[in-house]
């Protein structure tokens, strides 16, 4: 069990954490959260030990081992493999004592111990983690220092995992893994066997692999019981609730402040009256949560539409070195209105593929026909590197707009979500969430028609992302977009292309079918397609017939689903046509009694609107199921 009692911290002077206490029971799982620079990680330290809070104790039982990643990727020229297992401290100490023991007593105990501790099947599990995180056997052999700093990283997180501490801390894990390895993460955590506190803004995680989550809002921490978006709904519905107590209360409040204000000099009521002030005086507001502002993301609309196939490939080849292709006999069309996630380990060629799109790299062989209006915005996280580090957001922007106001300037650079205060802060000084929203409005700033996002938010916090995906889906223009974010792929994606074995094809499943494919829960290919062929097949008048058949029987079925789309559509033009007669300024003035009657018809197609796009969705789908 971790006791957080009445903990204060501050760093440099700024207050983090007021006074404020929480309790987590031993094997919860708990998702921390909180908006960026709230003192999420500045706990971790506490909890660690390498910082005092100013007031108050962390209390955890005696022998609690605590892991984190290490800050320090391991660079060394050890192999991987050896790495993760030298993480697992006491079984390496055993294993260098029991080479020089001589006591027949001490050699039966250190061999005992190691067995109680599985250490004989140690390489298999810590083979098992690295694999899981996107190191195959070849790569596990190799030494650290042969791997970029993200791909040590994983190896840092692998070694934690594999020594299975019995508090687990993790700060943004995902951050440096792909989506597959944060798909066997999920899994990995959801199983494991003992606590863990996990930093982080990936909506997909929280909710399956979390049981709690611990919140730092205002400077408290509350914790609740359930997974993010279960906490989501329960802290909307406490808001709302206190909300509605803080109004009762200055109703109270009101009333005995006029009680006091009309009776306090009459001798009569002397007495009550000053009952009164010592109750207003005993009277404490209620604590009302105040949200964050979010600034929202836009993204300008190309000002020509682009004829499909805004970008169509024939048999194309691309790579960096001539005569090695990463990807091999590309035939891909992309239209104006796709909407597409690459899926595929880092490595496969996801962001070569993501250059090729956007003409930074060639192709070695083959065709790429574009359409004559294309303008395409192309966002990478390494991009971020190209901010001119001394100027500030007002400076870059000026770049792009050299002739128009300073006024002006500043309504663009509020587009991209930055306030007043960071107008004017140096580019080196921005968060990475300020960063990013930056360098997405500079890349978007002449309105495209195809935008290409490669893995748009490390940086972003829960509600940012939320953002983010609200503009990708009112953005006009076509999307391609890498991002190990699962929620923002199912919230923004409506295709799927699996770039692998050096190639790209259409996934045909969903996102829960690339999910068991990655765990290895579903059969092998080859045997579903034994299993297909072992299918006696139909003659074609057979086929025919069966069609025929199939057509006569979802006849019903689909007359509902276009009477539906129908009444869908006209539904819509009522909304849009009261919305109209709401927009008048006069209307109220004029006749309230109507405006209140047209706000209730709205509202009621609104809410006939919601259930005939839900019967929609499930006929539609039931449609499909049916026709194969």
């Amino acid at each position: 069990m971790l006791i957080l009692n009445d903990i204060t911290v501050r760093i440099a002077g700024r207050l983090l954490i007021d006074h404020s206490s929480a309790t987590l029971p031993t094997g919860t799982k708990t998702g921390f959260v909180g908006h960026n620079g709230a003192g999420k990680s500045t706990l971790f330290r506490v909890i660690m030990g390498d910082l005092a809070p100013e007031t108050g104790d962390v209390t955890i039982p005696k022998d609690t081992r605590i892991g984190q990643v290490a800050q320090e990727a391991p660079g060394t020229d050890d192999s991987l493999i050896s790495i993760v297992l030298a993480a697992d401290k006491e079984r390496t100490a055993l294993l260098k004592e029991a080479e020089t023991a001589t006591d027949p007593m001490r050699i039966a105990a250190i061999h005992a111990r190691l067995g109680d501790i599985g250490a004989h099947s140690a390489e298999a599990r810590a083979a098992s983690i690295l694999s899981g995180l996107g190191f195959d056997a070849d790569a596990q052999q190799r030494p650290a220092s042969s791997f970029s700093g993200g791909w040590r990283m994983r190896v840092a997180l692998a070694a934690v995992l594999f020594s299975e501490p019995d508090l687990l801390l993790l700060d943004e894990p995902t951050n440096y893994l792909d989506l597959e390895g944060t798909l066997w993460l999920i899994e990995y955590i959801r199983r494991y066997p003992y606590s863990v506190i996990i930093i982080s803004h990936d909506r997909e995680l929280l909710n399956s692999a979390t049981n709690s989550i611990l919140h730092l809002e205002n400077k408290k921490l509350t914790l609740w019981r359930g997974n993010y978006d279960q906490f989501e709904r329960q802290h909307a519905e406490t808001k709302e609730l206190q909300l509605k107590q803080a109004a009762k209360q200055e109703a109270h409040r009101k009333h005995m402040e006029d009680f006091v204000r009309r009776f306090r000099a009459k001798a009569t009521k002397a007495r009550q009256a000053q009952s009164r002030l010592k109750a207003l005086e005993k009277l404490k507001p209620v604590s009302v949560w105040q949200d964050e502002h979010v600034q929202p993301f836009s993204f300008p609309s190309a000002e020509k539409i682009a004829a499909s196939p805004i970008i169509a490939l024939s048999k194309v080849d691309v790579g960096y070195e001539a005569g090695k292709p990463v990807l091999k006999g590309l035939d891909l069309r992309i239209d104006n209105d796709d909407r597409i996630a690459l899926l595929g380990a880092n490595g496969n060629g996801k962001s070569t593929l993501a250059k090729l799109l956007a003409g930074r790299l060639k192709p070695e062989a083959g065709t790429i026909t574009v359409s004559p209006n294309l303008k395409v915005a192309f966002f990478a996280q390494h991009q971020m590197d190209d901010l001119r580090p001394e100027e500030n957001p007002i400076e870059h922007v000026r770049r792009l707009m050299p002739k128009q106001p300073e006024a002006k300037i500043r309504a663009a650079v509020a587009r991209m979500g930055l306030s007043t205060e960071k107008m004017m802060t140096k580019a080196k000084e921005l968060s990475g969430g300020e960063k990013a929203r930056l360098l997405m409005g500079l890349a978007t700033f002449e309105g495209p028609n195809l935008l290409i996002l490669d893995e748009p938010t490390n940086h972003l916090d829960i509600d940012s992302r939320e953002a983010l995906v609200m503009a990708l889906n009112d953005f006009e223009g076509a999307v391609i977009l890498i991002a190990h974010d699962r929620h923002l792929i199912e919230a923004t994606a409506d295709r799927l292309w699996l770039v692998s074995n050096g190639t790209v094809h259409p996934y045909e499943g969903d996102m829960d079918d690339y999910r068991n494919d990655i765990l290895g829960l579903t059969k092998a290919k080859s045997v579903v397609k034994e299993e297909k062929q072992a299918t006696p097949q139909k003659s074609k008048n057979e086929q025919r017939k069966a069609s025929a058949e199939k057509r006569a029987e979802l006849a019903p079925l689909k007359k509902q689903i276009t009477d539906t789309e129908a009444l869908i559509e006209r539904l819509q033009k009522l909304i849009a046509r009261l919305d109209g007669e709401l927009a008048k300024p006069d209307l109220y003035a004029k006749s309230p009694e109507k405006g209140a009657e047209l706000a209730k018809e709205r509202a009621d197609a609104a809410s006939r609107l919601e259930d005939a796009e839900s019967r929609w969705l499930k006929m539609s789908s039931d449609y499909e199921d049916a026709i194969g």
